[in-house]
């Protein structure tokens, strides 16, 4: 007798497009508490929130992760990420994030 399997859900990949669900989650996890990074996240998803992918997702919430000073001045070149913090996905995301208008 053969066992049968259920078909493996597949894994999306880092190149893969967020669907409406996922972008409304990683907007809602976006609020911060300074103006000056509310406006440079909201300029962000205004103009990339239909291509955004799970690599840049995941850039996002790393930088999501830091406090708010920490991130205004990585947005604000003050700083440039190091370390861990400078992986490919959160360069990406902080390079369009610091598009100007």
């Amino acid at each position: 007798m053969v066992a049968e399997t259920a078909p493996l859900s597949r894994q999306p990949s880092s190149e893969d497009r967020l669907d409406a669900s996922a972008i409304n989650q990683l907007k809602w996890r976006c609020r911060r508490g300074l103006l000056e990074n509310d406006l440079f996240i909201e300029r962000f998803f205004s103009r990339h929130e239909q291509d955004l992918t799970h690599g840049q997702a995941a850039g996002l919430m790393t930088l999501m992760d830091l406090p708010d000073n920490d991130l205004l001045d990585l947005l604000l070149r003050r700083r440039d990420p190091e370390g861990e913090l400078a992986s490919e996905d959160v360069l990406q995301v902080l390079a369009l994030m610091r598009t100007p208008a």
